[in-house]
């Protein structure tokens, strides 16, 4: 299983969160819906993220730090500045994208969690 989890400044009682307070991201594990180089959720999952992460770098001036493990499927995600209004739009479209994957597909394969920055 893949598993998501969102960085926010905004959490009441871990359940609702403004999403206009996300922060980061990381992603860890592997979805196990199909054979390696066959895995569709892994697939739409990866290109949701590097998506996020290269519009961020290319689209705005925001500061950011970032770490991967390849072999474990981790990407972990942070931005270090003030997210800007363009940051965040992109952040929540990358949040819309995984709850369409998981709504699909099912826990199973992708777990979303948000939790305090």
């Amino acid at each position: 299983m893949i598993t998501i989890t969102f960085y926010a400044k905004e959490i009441e009682q871990n359940v609702k969160v403004n999403l206009e307070s996300v922060t980061g991201f990381s992603s860890e594990g592997h979805a196990g819906y199909a054979k390696h180089g066959k895995d569709i959720v892994c697939a739409a999952v990866s290109a949701l993220v590097m998506n996020t992460m290269n519009s961020i770098h290319s689209f705005t001036s925001d500061v950011f730090d970032y770490s991967e493990d390849e072999k474990k499927g981790m990407i972990d995600f942070r931005i270090v500045s003030e997210p800007s209004p363009e940051t965040t739009l992109l952040l929540k479209s990358l949040i819309l994208g995984l709850q369409s994957i998981q709504e699909e597909y099912g826990e199973k394969y992708l777990r979303i969690v948000f939790q305090n920055s």
